[in-house]
């Protein structure tokens, strides 16, 4: 089954997200990703990111139930990731950034805390920057409200992004006056 069926079926494009549906963001995102050059696991991650609901988004696409089913459809490691992405917590996780200690993981569906492996905190970065940009190029409103705050926790994530994420996000916050120190991002 094509990826785009799969995501029809599960109903993305019924939820409203910012000003359009769900479905045009994550296709948005997948975009994003392919045009970086990245692997068809960021790739299809990002086409799911969204399916058990993020910290940022609470509807879900599907129940962590159908964990199995998600995987059978998408594969194992997509899943994984997707899973992980959804379940991040990130008033724990991101404020870490910026710092030489290894990144903790707080799982927001268990509360499960635990190191998060450098190729998970690469796979973690590059997808959140795709997503929060996906949506900071498309929407005036988005970028003038959490602009600064992605332009910070970029910044920090910096170690992690790859040069294609890091150009991205440079021109698409480049006309942003930051403070020094600017709250977490909360989307």
């Amino acid at each position: 089954m094509d990826k785009f069926k799969v995501l029809q079926a599960l109903g993305a494009g019924d939820f409203q997200h910012l000003d359009g549906s769900l479905q045009s963001h994550l296709q948005g995102t997948e975009r994003i990703l392919k045009e970086w050059g990245s692997g068809e696991l960021l790739q299809v991650a990002g086409l799911f990111h969204a399916a058990y609901g993020t910290d940022g988004f609470d509807e879900s696409m599907v129940s962590l139930a159908q964990r199995n089913r998600i995987a059978e459809l998408i594969g194992k490691e997509e899943e994984a990731l997707v899973y992980l992405y959804c379940a991040c917590d990130r008033d724990f996780v991101f404020p870490q950034f910026g710092s030489d200690q290894p990144i903790q993981f707080r799982n927001r569906f268990t509360q499960q805390e635990f190191p998060l492996s450098e190729a998970d905190t690469i796979l973690l970065c590059e997808l959140t920057a795709a997503n929060e940009l996906e949506l900071a190029g498309r929407y005036p409103k988005f970028k003038a409200r959490h602009g600064a705050g992605l332009l910070d926790l970029f910044k920090r994530m910096e170690p992690y992004l790859s040069d294609n994420a890091h150009n991205a996000y440079t021109s698409i916050l480049a006309d942003l006056n930051v403070p020094e120190s600017v709250p977490c991002l909360e989307v």
